[in-house]
């Protein structure tokens, strides 16, 4: 049996269903627990962490990257951010570091004509 989302092969009694669909555990969990970029809580909690752990960074290795190509390049689709990041990873998964740094208010998204653009804050 196949992921309904992202197409690997589940094997039989892994598989997970939800809203008529067929997902592998990794799919399920994204689908119970949909990413919100705009989450004031979750900034609240975000920046009294930052505060509480001092000087320290608590990034990780790909949110120390996006920020590092985002310094370099200035604003970016997420398309050409994946791209540059060596598109090793899912848009989703992408998706859910931006909102990551955008509760810790490191980035945050501008509107250019039709575009979304990603940028440091």
């Amino acid at each position: 049996m196949n992921c309904d989302k992202c197409g690997i092969t589940v094997a039989s009694g892994d598989e997970r269903n939800h809203q008529n669909q067929t997902f592998c555990e990794d799919c399920y969990m994204i689908a119970l627990s949909p990413m919100k970029t705009c989450d004031p809580w979750a900034v609240h909690s975000a920046k009294n962490f930052e505060k509480c752990t001092g000087e320290t960074k608590h990034l990780t290795e790909v949110q120390s990257e996006i920020l590092r190509i985002l310094k370099m390049e200035g604003s970016l689709e997420p398309v050409a951010l994946l791209d540059k990041l060596g598109g090793s990873m899912h848009i989703d998964e992408l998706h859910r570091e931006f909102s990551t740094l955008r509760h810790m208010e490191k980035v945050k998204g501008e509107k250019q004509g039709q575009n979304v653009l990603w940028r440091l804050w």
